[in-house]
């Protein structure tokens, strides 16, 4: 995670997956809605291809799995977490397949879910 002092910006532009996991998630009006507990990255490209995400709960209790885009979260450097645009009503209507913990998506899945998230909601 980015440091926590008086800097606007990460002080490299890198960072190690193991830094990712836990790192909060918040909603287009900055409220904390949920963390990532794992990336999902592309052997061959190396590539991000999606998070997957904890969202409700108290201390993971009660906690619902999401799999989102990674094009979907913007690293917030006032927030020191990731920003994402996604509603609670996308998360409610979100492919089934989604919800899983630990499979992982295949590619017509993992196109699906771009497309579904691409799209503005009715």
């Amino acid at each position: 995670m980015a440091e926590t002092g008086t800097l606007s910006a990460p002080s490299h532009p890198l960072i190690e997956s193991d830094h990712i996991e836990g790192t909060a998630v918040f909603d287009a009006n900055g409220k904390r809605i949920g963390s990532i507990k794992r990336l999902v990255i592309e052997k061959i490209s190396g590539h991000v291809a999606y998070a997957v995400t904890s969202f409700g709960g108290f201390l993971g209790v009660g906690s619902e799995v999401h799999t989102i885009p990674w094009e979907q979260l913007h690293y917030d450097t006032k927030l020191h977490g990731y920003h994402t645009t996604i509603t609670a009503e996308q998360l409610r209507q979100a492919p089934e397949f989604t919800r899983r913990d630990e499979a992982l998506l295949s590619g017509h899945e993992r196109q699906q879910l771009s497309d579904f998230y691409a799209e503005p909601m009715p």
